[in-house]
């Protein structure tokens, strides 16, 4: 999947690096076909008021080893919020999408939009995990714990499961795939195929996974352009008008394309530390 094209979406990035530290690491090599990476973030905020964190939906999994905030969170439709505040360090898994529904052992739909905790997934050996990853510091031993907890009881990546993961990736690895009718040309799946592939693996319909990327996308050329031309934008992103796009952006941003340019602007304009 191209780099670039991982839908990661942080909000007012470069503030947001003020605010913490985040590392990406490999996870062992047993488990690359179900883990993106792990995600690592460190903050020390003592003295200084909470930060709100806000991060674009995008189609993963992620199972987090953080304090007051661990769980299994499944893919979203909305915008991402978390409080930081005192210092705080934790672990993420991001799962690939499609990849999951192993380790769930049910159909992925059922955590779409909601959180359930570490242990109905992982059992009890969740909870000592979380301890070893509040305990140590370093991303080395982090990564190690997490690695310990996933290849505990290792599962079989069904084909089904490969398949909704590979036609995610087509999704990733064409922007000119605007509709479902050119996934369905893409991978040779008919409409109904690819419903259900994507509400049993990937926890959302194929018309969102398409609209995730096609609007992350939107969001980084808007972030990284002085003026934007949204009508231009639009047109390139697959819309057939500026006003269908807009409603779109601000469903999935909660801001419309102007008040996501005016945050970039200002966040580019902030002083750099």
């Amino acid at each position: 999947m191209p780099d670039h094209r991982i839908p990661r979406g942080i909000i007012n990035e470069r503030v947001a690096r003020t605010k913490f530290t985040l590392t990406r690491h490999p996870p062992a090599p047993a488990l690359t076909p179900f883990v993106q990476y792990y995600w690592i973030l460190r903050w020390d905020l003592r003295g200084q008021p909470p930060f709100e964190q806000r991060v674009l939906p995008n189609l993963s999994v992620h199972a987090v080893f953080f304090p007051g905030a661990d769980g299994v969170y499944g893919p979203m439709h909305d915008v991402f919020s978390y409080r930081l505040e005192g210092r705080v360090h934790g672990l993420g898994v991001r799962f690939r999408p499609g990849c999951f529904r192993p380790f769930l052992r049910q159909p992925v739909r059922n955590i779409t939009d909601r959180s359930i905790p570490l242990a109905e997934v992982f059992g009890p050996a969740a909870e000592a995990t979380t301890e070893s990853i509040r305990n140590v510091n370093g991303d080395h031993e982090m990564a190690g714990a997490a690695d310990k907890l996933l290849t505990a009881n290792p599962p079989v990546l069904p084909p089904a499961a490969a398949r909704a993961s590979e036609t995610v990736e087509t999704i990733a690895a064409d922007p000119g795939i605007t509709r479902v009718g050119q996934l369905c040309a893409a991978t040779g799946l008919d409409v109904r195929s690819l419903q259900r592939l994507f509400a049993e693996h990937i926890g959302c319909t194929p018309k969102w996974a398409i609209r995730v990327y096609r609007l992350n996308d939107g969001a980084r050329r808007i972030s990284g352009t002085e003026r934007p031309d949204y009508a231009g934008l639009a047109a390139q992103l697959g819309y057939s008008d500026q006003s269908h796009f807009t409603r779109d952006f601000r469903t999935v941003t909660g801001l419309s394309p102007g008040e996501y340019a005016r945050a970039a602007r200002e966040d580019r304009e902030q002083p750099r530390t």
